[in-house]
């Protein structure tokens, strides 16, 4: 329940910008994981009873559209731990629950760890060059991930 925004910055800053990123999103697949067979164990009822009409779409849409509504999801800011419980209430398949979440998850996360890493060298030293590094682990990874989502906003239907 701890904010995963700072678990990934801390584990950069604690592992470098190669194995930052690496053990970051392999935390954020347990995380992801374990509140997926929490929402697999309470099923689909409980959480439709505690969302409401809302949350029948919802996991409706997250069962029809399998990794590509996981990827979507993980644009949207919402409680990480929330989301996966959600999602494995919808009994969406845990193979595709996992890709959508690396697929989605992935720019953000080398971006965040990588910023992590240089803030921390940006610091301790800060010349242009660190400062220009840090600010370029959140500008190439972020822009990546808003291009990739424009491209699926037009590709998908208005509702």
């Amino acid at each position: 329940m701890f904010p995963v925004i700072l678990l990934i910055a801390a584990t950069g800053i604690a592992f470098g910008p190669l194995l930052g990123p690496v053990y970051a999103m392999a935390g954020c697949l347990a995380s992801a994981s374990t509140g997926f067979a929490i929402g697999r164990w309470m099923g689909l009822r409980r959480i439709t009873q505690l969302g409401g009409e809302r949350m029948t779409r919802v996991t409706g849409t997250l069962k029809r559209n399998g990794t590509l509504a996981v990827f979507l999801v993980r644009k949207i800011p919402a409680p990480f731990t929330l989301v996966n419980i959600v999602v494995g209430a919808s009994m969406i398949r845990f193979r595709d629950f996992i890709i959508g979440t690396v697929l989605g998850m992935g720019a953000f996360v080398v971006g965040l760890a990588g910023f992590g890493y240089q803030a921390t060298n940006a610091l301790r030293d800060p010349s242009p060059g660190r400062l220009i590094g840090a600010a370029l682990f959140v500008v190439v990874p972020l822009t990546i991930a808003v291009l990739i989502n424009r491209t699926f906003s037009r590709v998908r239907p208005a509702e």
